[in-house]
């Protein structure tokens, strides 16, 4: 073989292995539980995700790369998020993931992500400390586009405090990192404004009688019950009322919007507030072009939880723009376009201009959530 032949053959070689190189997807972790109690949650998040990279990629990928999601079901268990955490790192060779539904799920998994310098958005888990786990270290490779408890909290104390006057309340949360976490928010919050709850009481996941703490809840004359848990045991907690015919409003943390307490509670659920960042009532374009796909695709006419899919959509289309601006997937790269974006991002829940910097991994700001109520299978933006 000639010299010139020899080049010849070397310069194709290096063209087809540039050529597959290039060609070669971009895999994107989705961890969230797809079964049990909360599965609206990830299955709404995995789907909002879906649709979102199915424009990406017919719009042509990114850095001419398809995005291809590897999905992993949790269960909300934390020694199975750690299990799926290393195989998406280690087997996968995942450049990013997105989801964690569950706080206690987010804690236990997110290390082996932030060792491997590789970004997590969280899209839909609340826990205040979730992006600050690491916030301490030369880098922070955590990120959220979902309201902290921080917010939530915050939002629950006003409206029954401020607006609705309420001095007594009662406080029920499960007992997870989540509730257990948030209802520390929450406590704090009310402390400032001079509140303290006439009970506190805690629930575990799958119990189905609430009576013993709704009895204390009511006995202490609570005027209102602020929750904090997922919607199974809030449904709980709203048929346990009806049973001890005690109609006090229920004010909680955002998953009082999820369709199984929604449809599990009935009619009991009707008044329940809860903050939101996003409602299915498509009242900008973009919120209606993103409604009408997600039923389309997923053949439903109510989302099991709209803040989830709009959420998991719209951390996609941040994970997009960060990698487009980094011309890479290397991690680090990628880490430090999120803190810096240069561009602005259209999202469902919002429009994005520069969401994250280095010392703030929180895309959701106080201002851009709501008070929704549920009212007649639905909920409605608040009054």
């Amino acid at each position: 073989m000639s010299y010139k032949t020899q080049a010849f053959v070397a310069a194709a070689l290096m063209s087809l292995a540039l050529t597959s190189q290039a060609a070669d997807p971009i895999k994107i972790g989705v961890s969230g539980p797809y079964t049990g109690g909360s599965a609206p949650m990830g299955v709404s998040m995995r789907d909002g995700v879906k649709l979102a990279v199915a424009e990406i990629n017919a719009a042509g990928g990114v850095l001419g790369r398809q995005i291809q999601l590897v999905e992993r079901d949790d269960e909300a268990k934390n020694e199975r998020g750690v299990q799926i955490a290393q195989e998406l790192i280690n087997k996968e060779k995942v450049v990013a993931t997105v989801g964690f539904i569950n706080t206690g799920v987010a804690l236990a998994s997110q290390r082996f992500y932030q060792e491997a310098k590789i970004p997590v958005i969280n899209n839909v888990a609340t826990g205040t400390v979730i992006t600050k786990q690491f916030e301490k270290e030369k880098d922070n490779y955590i990120f959220r586009t979902s309201a902290a408890d921080k917010i939530q909290a915050k939002m629950i104390a006003d409206e029954a405090v401020d607006k609705q006057k309420f001095t007594k309340v009662a406080i029920l949360a499960d007992s997870t990192n989540y509730g257990q976490l948030g209802r520390e928010d929450l406590e704090k919050v009310l402390a400032d404004k001079k509140v303290t709850p006439v009970a506190v009481e805690k629930y575990n996941i799958k119990d189905v009688d609430m009576t013993a703490q709704l009895l204390k809840s009511k006995q202490g004359g609570a005027q209102a019950v602020l929750t904090y848990g997922i919607g199974p045991e809030l449904a709980q907690i709203a048929n346990g009322m009806e049973k001890l015919n005690w109609q006090v409003p229920i004010i909680g943390s955002w998953p009082l919007s999820m369709g199984n307490f929604i449809d599990n509670s009935g009619k009991n659920g009707n008044g329940a507030r809860m903050p939101q960042t996003f409602i299915q009532d498509g009242n900008t374009p973009k919120r209606k072009a993103f409604i009408e796909a997600y039923q389309k695709a997923y053949k439903v006419d109510r989302m099991p939880s709209a803040v989830s899919a709009a959420q998991g959509y719209d951390s996609i289309l941040l994970l997009a723009a960060a990698i487009k601006q980094a011309g890479t997937t290397d991690g680090d790269k990628v880490r430090a376009a999120l803190e810096n974006l240069n561009t602005k991002v259209e999202g469902v829940v919002t429009t994005y201009d520069k969401p994250f910097t280095r010392d703030d991994h929180e895309a959701i700001k106080a201002g851009m959530v709501v008070m929704g109520e549920v009212k007649n299978g639905r909920v409605i933006l608040g009054k």
